[in-house]
């Protein structure tokens, strides 16, 4: 509903900049940066910790606050379902809701909509090996997303009631939401759809790109009570360098009534991992470098390497939170599972150099008990742990692309963390 006060010059605009370049890598790609948001800065590369029902599992917000995390990240999918994009506008928007003072991103649902929809599992790095098909869907699961050039039909997960997603009711919940990074409506696919309906879901994407802006523009100027909320586009194009340089120019083309385009972009869509740096190269090459890229989905330290070196600003991840509920442990000396019977008699914190709440009040025994008696505590003190290792890798990422020594500190780190494989 528009506000009648709102006048044409209340519009909220973007901060100017809304993004600063700082201390460039030698090959034009990599960077350090800033993202000017109206809930503070973003100091890139960083890392935006995934809090997908507007809370990160078993940890407050003031935890990851104080655990160095810049930003968090919710869902739209699922704040959607529930408890409603209309109760998180009433409540103030996302940050107030769950109590969180820092930026916040939100992403367009066309993921979970797509990985929940046919069955795959979250995290969509895989190898593009075995038959391709148009209909392609986990074995042993029950399709409940239908994509069309409309938007997408689907079945909730919760209770298997039917919704609908196009471009503009994802923005609708988006502005409802509140987030102050947003990303425009994108059909996922994996690296086992054929190189046809690859092309066909590029062109799709890109005409809900247009509809998303024009929606977005609308919405912006009916809610000048709220701060402006900056909208990322989506490249897609999986495996394919032309798709990805075509869908990254197509982005860039499009520019709503007035006179902006997207704000930044988000790099999307399965990869595999062996070539990680390659696609991102190609996506970066071509998109504007005064604009700042989120690569959507990656957590393990080498991809994190692999993705800044090639001009990935902000990235995100469930994985730090997820493996730590399985009592899986970062470690300068590689990843552990502290539940296993080694442990049981350490009493030493999980890693001694870390400055973390676990480490400086908590012993490797007594997670591991907590574990075995299947505590609650036992997630909370590995996730707070597992956030604090993967933004101190990051923010030491960005402190030697400043200080000139990045090479050298990916060669300690990586060989380090893998020397046991």
């Amino acid at each position: 509903m528009t506000d009648p006060s709102a006048t044409a010059s209340a519009v909220p605009t973007p901060p100017d900049p809304f993004f600063t370049v700082g201390t460039r890598l030698a090959n034009g790609l990599g960077r350090t940066g800033t993202i000017h948001t109206p809930h503070g800065d973003i100091h890139t590369p960083a890392f935006v910790g995934v809090g997908t029902k507007a809370t990160v599992k078993a940890v407050l917000p003031e935890a990851m606050k104080e655990l160095g995390v810049q930003a968090l990240l919710a869902n739209a999918y699922h704040l959607y379902l529930q408890p409603g994009s209309d109760i998180v506008d009433e409540a103030g928007g996302l940050g107030k809701f769950m109590n969180w003072d820092g930026p916040t991103f939100t992403d367009s649902g066309g993921f979970q909509v797509m990985s929940l929809g046919v069955g795959f599992k979250k995290v969509l790095a895989m190898d593009a090996v075995g038959v391709r098909s148009d209909d392609v869907i986990a074995e042993g699961k029950e399709r409940l997303a239908h994509v069309d050039d409309d938007g997408v039909t689907f079945k909730s997960h919760l209770d298997g009631s039917r919704h609908r997603f196009t471009p503009e009711v994802s923005m609708r919940i988006q502005h409802q939401l509140g987030a102050d990074i947003m990303f425009a409506f994108d059909e996922l696919t994996t690296l086992m759809n054929t190189r046809g309906y690859q092309e066909q879901s590029v062109e799709r994407t890109q005409a809900w790109a247009v509809r998303c802006i024009a929606e977005h523009e609308k919405l912006t100027a009916q809610r000048a009570h709220r701060p402006y909320q900056a909208l990322f586009g989506v490249v897609q194009g999986a495996q394919y360098e032309d798709l990805r340089r075509q869908a990254c120019r197509g982005l860039e083309s499009i520019v709503g009534e007035s006179g902006r385009g997207f704000d930044g972009y988000g790099i999307g869509g399965a990869l595999e991992k062996q070539n990680l740096g390659t696609i991102v190269r190609w996506c970066t090459e071509e998109l504007p470098e005064h604009k700042p890229r989120h690569l959507l989905g990656i957590s393990e330290p080498d991809d994190m390497f692999v993705a800044i070196e090639h001009g990935v600003d902000t990235f995100d991840c469930v994985n730090p939170s997820r493996v730590a509920r399985n009592a899986a442990i970062y470690h300068p000396d590689g990843r552990f599972n502290i539940n296993t019977s080694r442990f049981r008699r350490d009493f030493t914190p999980i890693d001694e150099d870390c400055d973390c709440y676990t480490c400086r009040h908590y012993t490797r025994a007594y997670i591991h008990h907590l574990f075995k008696a299947k505590e609650m505590l036992a997630s909370t003190l590995c996730t707070i742990h597992n956030e604090r290792f993967t933004v101190r890798l990051v923010d030491e990422i960005r402190a030697a692309i400043d200080g000139g020594y990045l090479e050298e500190h990916k060669a300690e780190t990586l060989g380090r963390f893998y020397a046991r494989r």
